[in-house]
């Protein structure tokens, strides 16, 4: 019956599929141009868009989490805003406001900056949690409610957020609610010495984003997202996924374990990660390889654990080891 239904969405979307590989290919290359010798972190945050997530770069100061960030932003022609997180920065400020006209006599809605299909959040953990939190009705449920009245945001809309490490100072730890709704957690780490010196040739010149091109657009975008979506899972995947989430929440090394939304997230992860590479089912694998990007960021680790310098990255790896591969076929 799976392979029945395997064959029957190969059938639907095999040409679709050559068309994503086409349109990934091409914004691929596009953030090469700016993140060189960084295929995997790439990759991801391809995934992330597919997907319909949103994606948290976090790293030290000064290795490309913004260049990351906008070149993505730049390689799609649809509308991008740029909000830089501050101390003082307000809720308000990324929501939007009611204010009064002396004209009309009537209050009008200012949009805030979470009104485009991209949303750059730059060094979003230097904002106080009250202001952090005005992100949590935008990435869950796509819309914005200011003084009871909701506005919807357009298909596709992604936040893309940089943080430097919370140990930095001026830095505040994101809340739980706040990092669940981040479907993935990328690092770009530091480059390979012969990428850092292809950099020191090509930008010491000219900032390679200024001459970064749209190679697709938001019609196209929210196309492949619906291409991602008949992707098929098999029963032995889910229950797979599930397994692994279920491995978290009770692990003695973990006070919070994997939430189902971050299973939710970890599957539809995996749908993107398949039709990437031309395949219209999941593999457990894809499953696996996912899961750091897709769960570590959520886990909290208990005192003990972290006591002895265990990170959540640690535990999840230990996590996967325990838990058997249901199926190796979709």
């Amino acid at each position: 019956m799976a392979t029945h239904q395997a064959s029957a969405a190969e059938t639907a979307t095999g040409a679709d599929l050559d068309t994503l590989d086409a349109v990934v290919r091409r914004v691929r290359a596009n953030i090469e141009r700016v993140i060189e010798g960084k295929p995997d972190v790439v990759s991801a945050s391809l995934i992330v868009l597919l997907a319909e997530g949103h994606l948290l770069i976090e790293d030290v100061p000064g290795v490309g989490k913004t260049q990351l960030a906008k070149a993505l932003a730049r390689s799609i022609d649809c509308s991008v805003r740029r909000i830089q997180f501050t101390p003082d920065l307000l809720p308000s400020d990324v929501t939007g406001v009611s204010v009064f006209n002396q004209n009309t006599r009537e209050f009008e809605f200012r949009p805030g900056g979470v009104f485009a299909n991209i949303v750059v959040g730059d060094e979003i953990n230097r904002a106080s949690p009250k202001t952090q939190s005005a992100l949590l009705e935008c990435m869950e449920e796509r819309q914005v409610t200011v003084d009871n009245t909701t506005y919807q945001l357009d298909a596709p809309f992604m936040v893309i957020a940089t943080q430097n490490p919370v140990e930095m100072e001026g830095t505040y730890a994101l809340p739980e609610a706040q990092r669940d709704r981040f479907m993935a957690r990328v690092s770009i780490g530091y480059p390979v010495e012969t990428a850092e010196i292809a950099m020191l040739g090509s930008h010491t010149r000219s900032n390679p984003l200024d001459d970064l091109e749209p190679v697709t657009d938001a019609t196209e975008v929210r196309k492949l997202a619906t291409i991602v979506g008949q992707v098929y899972v098999s029963d032995a995947v889910q229950r797979y996924a599930v397994s692994i989430s279920d491995a978290t929440r009770r692990s003695s090394e973990l006070t919070l374990g994997a939430s189902p939304r971050a299973t939710l997230h970890l599957v539809r992860a995996a749908k993107a990660r398949a039709a990437m590479a031309q395949r219209d089912y999941v593999l457990p694998d894809d499953v696996r390889g996912l899961a750091p990007a897709v769960l570590a960021h959520r886990l909290l680790p208990s005192v003990e654990a972290a006591m002895s310098g265990r990170s959540t990255t640690d535990i999840l790896a230990d996590v996967l080891e325990s838990v058997p591969v249901l199926n190796k076929q979709a």
